[in-house]
């Protein structure tokens, strides 16, 4: 379990924020994107977590593999991949991003760190086919590596015009508190449990 430290030990735990704008905390200020939060809610929950910001804006899933040892630099104990949204908007083949996200979470998983891989959906615009084909990603490697699916990222926030910024895809400080609030439990049963297992 990865609360407990070792005996007589209090040990903080690290956990990555591996992803793009939407996890950088894109058009907002420092203390209110994805990681501050996420981390202010979990220190709620009385869990003693750092949570780095691994986000980079406008970062492709090939992107996220390509600066994984880097983002390894920290030795986190556990690490939330969101990565994918810009492979769809550009239109990449979601074959190309499952093979990517299925390398980072492999590499992760080898390096004892515990994963909850968040899923993405593909613009509308791009087709059934294509959106179908781009959701299984995330199933699929969540389910051949054993870790926890989160669905959908953006779940409550994608499409509200309320809590999203001027350009209908970042989400405003208030659709971060959002998207925090709903994730916040699969987190907490990621950094509690036995790895998030099923």
């Amino acid at each position: 379990m990865l609360v407990n430290a070792a005996p007589g030990q209090a040990e903080t735990l690290r956990l990555l924020a591996l992803g793009d704008s939407l996890t950088a905390g894109y058009g907002l200020a420092a203390d209110q994107g994805f990681a501050p939060q996420l981390e202010r809610a979990l220190r709620a929950q009385g869990l003693d977590v750092r949570v780095i910001n691994g986000g980079v804006s406008g970062d492709t899933s090939a992107g996220g593999l390509a600066r994984l040892d880097w983002a390894l630099a920290d030795k986190p104990h556990a690490a939330i991949v969101e990565l994918g949204a810009n492979d769809g908007l550009r239109g990449l083949d979601p074959a190309r991003m499952q093979d990517n996200l299925d390398a980072i979470v492999g590499r992760l998983k080898g390096r004892g760190v515990k994963v909850l891989l968040a899923g993405m959906l593909a613009p509308p615009n791009l087709g059934r086919e294509y959106g179908d084909a781009f959701l299984a990603a995330y199933r699929q490697v969540a389910a051949r590596h054993g870790v926890l699916l989160y669905p959908f990222f953006l779940d409550g926030v994608a499409g509200q015009a309320r809590l999203n910024q001027k350009d209908g895809l970042h989400p405003t400080a208030e659709g971060v508190t959002v998207i925090v609030e709903r994730i916040a439990p699969s987190v907490a049963r990621l950094l509690k449990d036995d790895g998030g297992k099923r």
